[in-house]
């Protein structure tokens, strides 16, 4: 069991999420995006991994993630990238900040959970 950060500003997807992780046993925490998720961070909240969507209003994926990485303790925290883009340019921009995998949207909670567990999630 491990404490995970949604960051998407998709209701329906952070439910989707939330549902996936809780059956396997994690403790969830949401945020709607960027902006949201980096205030939940710096007033101390400790996860052990994040997944966040690269489109998002206020702050996007890549800027989110490029932010945390320089976060104290969150270095190397994984952070998996969900998104419908599916192209080499934006995967490679997402490794380049600091991603450490990408999910491509739809996706199947087996899906989901193998990659987090292949993370030491």
């Amino acid at each position: 069991m491990a404490e995970v950060l949604i960051v998407d500003d998709s209701a329906t997807m952070r439910l989707a999420l939330k549902t996936a992780l809780k059956q396997a046993g994690h403790v969830v925490h949401e945020a709607c995006d960027g902006v949201e998720a980096l205030n939940k961070l710096n007033e101390g909240l400790k996860v052990k991994a994040i997944i966040t969507d690269l489109n998002m209003p206020n702050m996007d994926g890549v800027t989110f993630i490029q932010t945390v990485r320089k976060l104290p303790g969150f270095k190397f925290v994984p952070i998996l990238m969900l998104t419908t883009e599916s192209s080499m340019e934006k995967k490679e921009e997402g490794r380049k900040v600091g991603a450490s995998g990408w999910i491509v949207k739809p996706f199947s909670p087996e899906q989901l959970l193998a990659v987090l567990k292949k993370l030491g999630v």
